[in-house]
């Protein structure tokens, strides 16, 4: 059982305060419109998958094979879009609309993002080095990283070894962030910790893949309801006697001839 996930956009951190006084740090999470653009079926494409799309960019920014694309699901312009794979029965229908109720109020998520870009960087401050000595014969390269190669056999620099480059500015997930509270009025997912990404930037939420899916979750997902409510189901009324209908169209009869 594979839920989709959802597409949100880092606002920023903040703390919650609970009853006993107890302060939570956590980071606020934005849903904005987000809809089933696509469904991609076993029989059909080879897998099972739910494409999302969410906020709004004009019509004028898009190619033609763009907009013939949200045209055929029948939704809005989508500003992003990300593709979740799902179990053949947690698939949804084009057009529907996912809330933040999806997640619920202590359920552990998985969140991936694109972390923030420092640049190029030295080892120190991108793989945590310690640097050379303070003294000793050390002048002007304390923060080097030191030989890369020529004291080893073979004598030459192996591939992946950690020196100073670019750092940030790639795919991070972080596993297993709780969700401390949702709002589903204003769109808002408050998950304890920190997210990967600046502010503004959009990442990926799903269930935890190494945390078990809470019974109170709603499966295949919690969408939100669109249109009027649907009028709630009753017992059909018991029928009045025969006699009690006569005295009242007797009533409104004389009523009128008054």
């Amino acid at each position: 059982m594979m839920r989709t996930g959802i597409i949100a956009q880092k606002l920023g951190m903040t703390r919650i305060f609970t009853d006993s006084g107890e302060h939570i740090p956590v980071t606020v999470l934005k849903v904005d419109n987000c809809q089933v653009v696509a469904v991609r079926r076993q029989d059909t494409d080879g897998y099972d998958s739910v494409q999302l799309g969410v906020g709004s960019v004009k019509v004028k920014n898009l190619g033609q094979a763009q907009r013939g694309h949200f045209a055929k699901a029948k939704v809005e312009p989508k500003r992003r879009v990300g593709e979740f794979r799902v179990s053949g029965d947690a698939l949804l229908e084009p057009g529907q609309e996912l809330s933040v109720e999806h997640f619920v109020p202590g359920q552990y998520i998985d969140v991936t993002g694109t972390s923030i870009g420092k640049g190029f960087a030295g080892a120190m401050k991108r793989h945590n080095f310690s640097g050379l000595r303070a003294s000793h014969g050390v002048s002007i390269s304390h923060r080097s990283h030191g030989s890369t190669g020529n004291s080893q056999d073979p004598g030459k620099v192996f591939k992946g070894k950690k020196m100073a480059g670019h750092m940030g500015d790639r795919r991070v997930t972080v596993l297993n962030l709780r969700v401390v509270s949702t709002d589903a009025d204003e769109g808002l997912i408050m998950v304890r910790g920190a997210v990967p990404g600046a502010e503004g930037g959009w990442v990926r939420v799903r269930d935890a893949a190494k945390r078990a899916l809470p019974k109170e979750a709603p499966f295949p997902a919690g969408l939100r309801a669109t249109g009027a409510p649907a009028p709630a189901e009753t017992a059909p009324a018991e029928a009045a006697p025969a006699e009690a209908v006569e005295s009242d169209a007797g009533g409104d009869a004389a009523q009128k001839e008054d």
